[in-house]
């Protein structure tokens, strides 16, 4: 005889209020969407939807004289889950009709560039082990490093160096662990996938909150914790073993929690990788609604980052890696609060934070610390932001109106020894203090017509600081912008945006000090980008999405090299310290695209994504000089991404990536070849008058990704297979130039002495399986 154990099924309960009065709504309709099941809210604005099979959910709530709310994504898993639903009055809709929400969102400030990544991507994107970074990269316009074990950010033609993060609401300086200072890769995410909600992602048309990003802004939203039961849920993923818990502590009180520990050393160690990386993290969510008119929201984050090198790795293809490599010690964390004062139609909110990065590179030439003359580099750097955000958000009828101010204080401190050669060696070693005071203000006024076809926003930043006489004038960093958008059809609209954006030059530039202990880039200015887009998006019964958007980007005073004529713009991408050089903000930029995108959902059962963006990236270091190649120019980006639910709670997922090869440029073998060139950086120099001249061929990789889930009576137990690289796809590079460690003319004076050189070839690319285990209780 079969015993067939039936699937338990939960329940979906939560309140619905009003977003302004913050009243409960009663008579409220809330339906689970892609299930024929709901309920109505009762006096107390409270709802119960009974027998729901365990999965992901969206939620959607209606009433006529009320615009209708999709939620964003709900896991139910092993118990009832409590969900709180805002709505708002619709003073234009139409009386008797109702409006059915589409799970394509749309943003009035942003109606091109945003993308909302729910949790069905979080959960089971196929190659990306729930890394945020590696999501995004298949997204359109978002270029991904074949060479692999980095999540570089490249949006649009611009470099790792131009993104910004937020954790609901609060800043954020980086979400990697042993990230570049001066930009924002690294290999693995600092951020729980398990405490995501949601994540905007920005590509143009940045929210006027945010400022300091000229390619994208990322902001993610935490879930709240449930205020009917506690969980506990642990997670075995590709890199960390994590421990989480949400729910309550009081009636008024939810938390989240978490804790991870990486095991990543251990198979970087396995796969005979040149470094060893280790990382604990933490971060915590407490909520509390004071009543209903006041809440307050504190969090933080945290990582202990240790990068040792592997030498036992020392084979051919590592030696090059191994040589300029330096070992990292990284601590960073965030602590932020947010208070919310909601007063009819008018929101007050006020975001207090404080951030923190200790970044420790430590470099001994052929990794021999025996002897102190060995040593080529010794940095010692803290970062420390403390800032205040202030902003009122009023709503009158067809109108939205947001104005804010910024206030923030950054401590800077460097101790730096290092070897460089320019013309010839030279020695840094100096100590670096900066203390600058930034302000800022912010507006936005959103309107949308009686018929709700036409959208609009109109917005103005300013940003100053007290470093430089160059930047110390709100005017002459004046950033307005502007977005449109007009629905055409039922199924078809159109949408635009122009604006100027600024950024300040890392820490890392303006701190930095030459041989005489001078601080040398005093005259640098904020960057700047002017970003055009606009883009035609069709929609079809809320489950098909095409949309075409084509963008421009014009850059001005970018901080370029005095040494090599590179743009900051151009590096970041490789571990350790960008900026930390003479640099003159003259260089300038452009990066101009299209980019398609075809989105098929199909809620509980397919989410299917494929894109395209075809483009250019170049710059030129003054306007004099002649456009060429930058080194984010791939030219095109393709990928298509989609994940099956089955019966039993199977799910299946695939990924398909090819991105054109990335320019590089030649090395420079007479410089690299001399004694005192290779001894002051243990790696080739380029030649930069042909910078970027010769191209990588173009790379592809498939990814797939295989789940099944039980769910038992209080818990759920789930396996995951994740294949990278499933092809075993290599990348062929140009070979590197390494020294022999012999010197050919001994005899010859030390500054005219070289090294024997050989080649070593570089391919990259490795097939990566991963198993993953989650438990929660």
């Amino acid at each position: 005889m079969t015993v067939l154990i039936a699937q338990p099924q939960h329940s979906l309960k939560g309140i619905v209020i009003d977003k302004h009065s913050r009243q409960p709504l009663e008579f409220i309709n809330v339906q689970v969407m892609g299930l024929s099941k709901g309920a109505v809210t009762d006096a107390n604005g409270q709802f119960a939807i009974t027998s729901v099979p365990p999965g992901i959910y969206r939620l959607q709530a209606s009433a006529i004289g009320y615009q209708t709310n999709l939620t964003p994504e709900y896991i139910l898993s092993g118990k009832d889950l409590y969900v709180s639903i805002e709505i708002e009055e619709n003073l234009t809709e139409l009386e008797g009709v109702t409006v059915t929400s589409s799970p394509i969102r749309r943003n009035i400030e942003s109606p091109v560039g945003l993308r909302i990544i729910g949790l069905q991507e979080i959960e089971k994107s196929p190659g990306a082990n729930r890394d945020i970074s590696r999501i995004v990269q298949s997204y359109p316009g978002v270029g991904f490093s074949p060479i692999g074990y980095r999540n570089d950010l490249i949006v649009r033609g611009g470099g790792p160096s131009e993104n910004r993060f937020y954790l609901d609401g609060v800043e954020i300086p980086n979400i990697n662990h042993f990230s570049t200072q001066g930009a924002s890769g690294g290999p693995v995410g600092i951020i729980n996938a398990d405490l995501i909600r949601e994540v905007n992602f920005y590509s143009g048309a940045f929210p006027g909150y945010s400022n300091n990003a000229l390619s994208s802004v990322i902001d993610f939203k935490l879930r709240d914790g449930n205020m009917d039961r506690n969980s506990l849920k642990a997670t075995l993923g590709a890199s960390e073993v994590s421990l989480s818990s949400n729910g309550h502590l009081s009636e008024k009180t939810s938390y989240l929690v978490s804790v991870r520990q990486s095991y990543l050393q251990f198979l970087f160690d396995q796969l005979g990788l040149p470094f060893l990386p280790t990382f604990t993290d933490a971060q915590f969510k407490i909520k509390t609604r004071l009543n209903a008119y006041n809440e307050l929201t504190v969090l933080g984050l945290g990582g202990i980052d240790q990068m040792k090198l592997n030498t036992k790795a020392d084979d051919e293809d590592n030696q090059y890696i191994l040589s300029y490599l330096p070992k990292i010690q990284q601590e960073t964390f965030t602590l932020g609060a947010v208070y919310r004062h909601y007063a009819g139609a008018h929101v007050q909110t006020v975001v207090v934070s404080h951030n923190y990065l200790n970044n420790r590179n430590t470099k001994f030439l052929n990794n021999d610390e025996s002897l102190p003359e060995n040593l080529i580099l010794r940095l010692r750097s803290v970062e420390q932001d403390t800032k205040l955000r202030l902003e009122n958000t009023s709503s009158f009828r067809n109108w939205k109106i947001n104005i804010g101010a910024n206030l923030n204080y950054t401590q800077y401190t460097n101790t730096t020894f290092q070897r460089v050669f320019i013309r010839s060696g030279q020695t840094y070693d100096y100590h670096t203090y900066l203390g600058i005071l930034h302000w800022g203000l912010f507006g936005t006024i959103n309107y949308t017509s009686q018929d709700e076809r036409f959208t609009a926003s109109l917005g103005l930043r300013a940003d100053a600081n007290n470093h430089a006489a160059a930047m110390k004038q709100l005017s002459d960093q004046l950033s307005p912008r502007l977005s449109l958008s007009y629905r055409l059809t039922e199924q078809l609209s159109a949408s635009g945006s122009a604006g100027l954006y600024y950024q300040l030059p890392p820490y890392t530039g303006m701190g930095f000090k030459d041989s005489h202990d001078r601080l040398i880039n005093k005259q640098l200015s904020y960057m700047s980008v002017s970003q055009f887009s606009a883009g035609l998006s069709w929609q079809k019964n809320n489950m098909f999405e095409l949309t075409v958007e084509g963008f421009y980007k014009d850059y001005n005073k970018v901080p370029v090299s005095i040494a090599d004529g590179i743009p900051l713009t151009c590096k970041g991408n490789e571990y350790g310290v960008v900026g930390n050089e003479a640099l003159a903000s003259t260089a300038q930029g452009r990066s101009y695209g299209v980019e398609l995108l075809f989105k098929w959902l199909i809620a509980q059962k397919l989410n299917l994504a494929s894109s395209i963006t075809l483009f250019k990236s170049e710059y030129r270091t003054n306007k004099e000089s002649e456009y060429i190649n930058s080194a984010w120019d791939n030219r095109f980006i393709f990928n298509v991404r989609g994940t099956y639910n089955l019966p039993r709670n199977w799910s299946v997922g695939m990924k398909i990536s090819c991105i054109g090869g990335a320019p590089y440029t030649p090395y420079d073998v007479d410089k690299s070849s001399l004694v005192t060139a290779w001894d002051a950086q243990a790696k080739p120099y380029y030649d930069y008058s042909r910078y970027n001249e010769e191209r990588l061929s173009t790379f592809a990789q498939a990814d797939i990704r295989i789940d099944k889930t039980f769910y038992l009576k209080h818990c759920m137990l789930g396996f995951y297979i994740d294949l990278q690289n499933i092809t075993a796809s290599k990348l062929k590079q140009a070979d590197v130039l390494m020294s022999t460690g012999v010197i050919a003319n001994p005899e010859a004076p030390q500054a005219e002495r070289r090294y024997n050189m050989k080649t070593i070839k570089q391919d990259s690319g490795t097939l990566l399986p991963t198993l993953g285990i989650t438990f929660e209780y």
